[in-house]
C-alpha cells in the first residue's frame, strides 16, 4: 500500500492543508481539524486530502452518522415539493461549518458533526433559483466569506452568520446579467467558482440542446468568463471565449456562406461548464471550455473556432490569455471539456514539471507544462474523416496525444461488439448495420427518411463521455491521476429544424438510445471504470471495472461473469491510502446512455490506491450524484456524499468510524 510522504510545496490552499496534517499520527489525532475549503479540496482541483484515520484496516467500521435532505426540513418554510432526485451539490468545510447549495437554491451552513442547520439564506428577491454544484470560501485571516451564485446574482456572505457583505457589490450581491455582450435572460452558474489571488473566476451555464423540438438560432448567449474582486465585487476582466474583432483567434471564425457574416458576430455558447482551477503562486487560472452553437452542425461557423473545446490559461489579474490548447477543431461531436483541469507537479525523465492534466469526454488526458503550455508528450495532428453533410467543412485533422493512452475504447469496430454468446453477438452485428460508425471523430450524418437508410452516426465515446463533469483527481505526492469513466455511446443524426423561428439549417434530431441485443449494451464491457494514470511515466498504472454492471441480466446471468462495470457518472475522493468512488445516480446527465437496470448504482467503494483492489463497499440510500468530500473535525474523519435516486429526494450522507 502506498504511504506517500508529505510535500509542503503544493499550490495555494492545498499547501496550507498539507501543513495541517503533515504531522498527523494516531496519538495526536484528537487535536486535529482538517478542512475542505474548496470545491475539489484545493485550487488545483486534486480532490485529495492526506487523511488516513479511515484506511484499509479501519474502513470496514464506517457507518452512517447523519443524513440531511438537500432541502432540510428546517428551511422549507411551507415548501412541500420533493427535493431534487439527482442533486450534484458538494459541500465545503471551513471555519467549523459545512456549507452547501440546497435543493431550494439557497445557501445553508450545517454543523459538521450532526448535519443540523445553523443558517440559511436565499435570493434577495425571494425568487426560486436553481441548486448549484458548489460554492467557494475565502478568508484573509480575519474576514471569512462564502461566495456563491443565487440565480443571476453573485453574492458574498458572512461565513459565520450568512448575512450579505455590505461592501460587496450592491448590498452584498452583483447582478451577473449586467455588462454582457449579448442578452442572457436566464443567466445562472452551475459549477463552483474558484478564488485565486483574491479574484473570483466565474463562467456561465448556457443551455446548448438544439433539437427540432426547440428554437434553433445561430445567435446564442456567449459563454464569456469573468473575474471579480472578492472584497468589492468589482468586475476586473472578461475573457471572450469567442474572440471579438481584432482579438487573437478571431480569424478562426469564418463567414457563413449564406449571409456572409463573420460567425464570431453571432455564434454563442463556448462556455465553461466545469469549475476552473488555478495556481496561486503563478497567478494563473485554467479554463476548460465547451462547444459553440450548435453542437453537431458547424456549417454556420466555418473554421477551427477558437476557443471552443479548448483549455485556456489566463492571467488571474488581467484575464489575458497566456496560452491555449484546442482539443477539437470545429467541433461537431459535443466533446466539451466538461470536467476541470487538474494541477500537480510531476517528474518526467528526470525533469521536474509543473503540470496540468485535462481529462475529456473523448477519453484522452491532455497533459501540459502549466507554465508554458507545452505538451509534456507529443500531441499529433492526425487525419480524420470528412463530412458529407451539405455546408459542413470539418477540420481535416484532430489532435491525438501520444501519451497517456486513452482510458476508454474510442470509436467503433466489429471487434468491440458484445460476444457473451454467439446469439448476442449476431444480434449486435445486425443492429450495428443500421448505423454509420467508424473511428473516433466519425462525423454525424443528415437523416435520410427513406426506408433502409442509416439511422445516424454512433458516437463512441458518447456525448456524455468518457470522462464527464465528475472529472478526475490526483495524488500530488505520487503524480497518479485517478479517472472515473463510462463507456457510453449515443446516436446523432441531423435534421432540418421544424421551429418556425429557427435560422439554423440543420439541428440534432432528438436523442436516440442505441439499442443493444436483448436490452444489453451493444458493446463489450467494462461499462464503467476507474483508471490510475502515472503522470510521471505517461502510462496506465492500473484499470479496474467500477461495479458489477448488468451481470444479472436474464440473457447472461448463467455465465458467472466477472464485474462488468456500472456506467454511471461518479467522482473520486482521494485520501492518503484509498480512492473512494460511487456508481452515480440514475437520473439527469448520468441517465443519457441506455442501460439494463439504469446507468448508476448505490454502492460506494474504497479502492487501494496502489493496486485498484476493492477493500470495502457499502450500499448507500441512493447513488452518489455529487462529488464526495472529506474533513477531520476534533480528531474524527468524516466523508460526505450527496446521493439520489429516481424514487428518493437527494440527501447528504455522512460516514465516519464509531466514536
Amino acid at each position: 500500500m502506498l504511504q506517500p510522504g508529505f510535500r509542503t510545496g503544493l499550490i495555494g490552499v492545498a499547501a496550507a492543508t498539507v501543513g495541517l496534517v503533515g504531522s498527523l499520527v494516531p496519538q495526536t489525532a484528537a487535536a486535529q481539524t482538517v478542512e475542505w475549503p474548496t470545491y475539489a479540496a484545493d485550487q488545483a482541483g486534486t480532490k485529495y486530502l492526506p487523511l488516513d484515520q479511515i484506511n484499509a484496516d479501519t474502513v470496514d467500521g464506517l457507518e452512517i452518522v447523519w443524513r440531511q435532505p438537500v432541502i432540510p426540513d428546517a428551511i422549507r418554510n411551507g415548501v412541500t415539493t420533493r427535493g431534487p432526485v439527482g442533486s450534484q451539490t458538494t459541500p465545503l468545510m471551513a471555519g467549523g461549518l459545512l456549507y452547501f447549495s440546497t435543493g431550494l437554491g439557497t445557501i445553508a451552513a450545517l454543523e459538521p458533526t450532526t448535519g443540523d442547520v445553523v443558517w440559511n439564506t436565499g435570493p434577495s428577491d425571494d425568487e426560486r433559483v436553481r441548486q448549484t454544484r458548489g460554492i467557494a470560501y475565502w478568508t484573509d485571516g480575519a474576514t471569512r466569506r462564502v461566495i456563491a451564485t443565487l440565480g443571476p446574482k453573485l453574492v458574498s456572505l458572512d461565513a459565520r452568520t450568512g448575512e450579505r457583505d455590505s461592501d460587496f457589490g450592491e448590498a452584498g450581491e452583483v447582478d451577473l446579467r449586467l455588462g454582457l455582450l449579448r442578452a442572457f435572460p436566464n443567466f445562472y452558474w452551475n459549477a463552483a467558482p474558484v478564488i485565486v489571488r483574491d479574484v473570483i473566476i466565474i463562467g456561465s451555464f448556457v443551455e446548448d440542446i438544439t433539437s427540432n423540438q426547440l428554437t434553433a438560432n445561430k445567435e446564442s448567449p456567449r459563454g464569456d468568463v469573468r473575474g471579480f474582486d472578492v472584497r468589492t465585487g468589482a468586475l476586473l476582466w472578461t475573457f471572450h471565449t469567442i474572440p471579438l474583432e481584432n482579438e487573437f483567434g478571431v480569424e478562426t471564425w469564418g463567414a457563413d456562406p449564406v449571409d456572409d457574416r463573420a460567425s464570431w458576430e453571432y455564434s454563442g455558447n463556448t462556455n465553461m461548464w466545469a469549475h476552473p482551477t488555478g495556481d496561486e503562486e503563478l497567478g494563473v487560472v485554467y479554463l476548460p471550455l465547451s462547444t459553440p452553437t450548435n453542437d453537431y452542425y458547424g456549417g454556420h461557423r466555418p473554421g477551427n473556432n477558437l476557443f471552443a473545446e479548448s483549455l485556456v490559461a489566463v492571467d488571474v489579474t488581467t484575464g489575458e490569455r497566456l496560452w491555449h490548447f484546442q482539443a477539437i477543431h470545429h467541433g461537431v461531436w459535443d466533446y466539451d471539456f466538461a470536467s476541470s483541469a487538474v494541477l500537480m507537479d510531476i517528474t518526467v525523465d528526470g525533469r521536474a514539471i509543473k503540470a496540468v492534466a485535462q481529462p475529456s469526454k473523448q477519453a484522452f488526458v491532455y497533459v501540459f507544462d502549466r507554465v508554458t503550455g507545452e505538451p509534456v508528450w507529443p500531441i499529433e495532428e492526425r487525419a480524420v474523416a470528412a463530412s458529407n453533410v451539405p455546408g459542413e467543412r470539418l477540420s481535416p485533422t484532430q489532435p491525438f496525444p501520444t501519451k497517456p493512452p486513452a482510458f476508454e475504447v474510442q470509436g467503433v469496430s466489429v471487434d468491440d461488439l458484445i460476444d457473451f454468446t454467439p446469439e448476442l453477438r449476431a444480434e449486435a452485428i445486425e443492429l450495428l448495420g443500421q448505423y454509420e460508425w467508424g473511428p473516433i471523430f466519425t462525423p454525424p450524418i443528415e437523416l435520410d427518411p427513406r426506408p433502409g437508410a442509416k439511422k445516424g452516426t454512433i458516437f463512441s465515446p458518447g456525448t456524455a463521455g468518457g470522462a464527464s463533469w465528475s472529472g478526475a483527481g490526483v495524488d500530488p505526492e505520487t503524480g497518479i491521476l485517478y479517472v472515473p469513466s463510462a463507456y457510453s455511446q449515443n446516436v446523432i443524426a441531423l435534421v432540418p429544424s421544424e421551429h418556425p423561428r429557427a435560422d439554423m439549417r440543420l439541428v440534432r434530431e432528438k436523442y436516440t438510445a442505441l439499442p443493444g441485443p436483448q436490452g444489453l449494451p451493444m458493446f463489450k464491457p467494462p461499462y464503467g471504470r476507474l483508471t490510475a494514470i502515472d503522470l510521471n511515466r505517461g502510462d496506465i498504472a492500473w484499470q479496474v471495472p467500477n461495479g458489477q454492471g448488468p451481470r444479472n441480466h436474464p440473457a447472461i446471468q448463467h455465465l458467472d461473469l466477472p464485474w462488468l462495470g456500472q456506467p454511471g457518472r461518479a467522482s473520486v475522493l482521494i485520501t492518503k491510502s484509498l480512492v473512494f468512488l460511487g456508481e452515480g445516480g440514475n437520473t439527469g446527465v448520468s441517465a443519457l446512455p441506455q442501460w439494463y437496470g439504469g446507468p448508476g448504482g448505490k454502492m460506494f467503494r474504497a479502492y487501494d490506491k496502489a493496486s485498484g483492489e476493492v477493500v470495502w463497499e457499502m450500499e448507500l440510500p441512493g447513488g452518489t450524484s455529487g462529488a464526495p468530500m472529506t474533513y477531520m473535525l476534533d480528531g474524527r474523519q468524516y466523508i460526505i456524499a450527496t446521493v439520489g435516486w429516481d424514487d428518493m429526494a437527494s440527501e447528504l450522507v455522512a460516514l465516519a468510524l464509531p466514536e
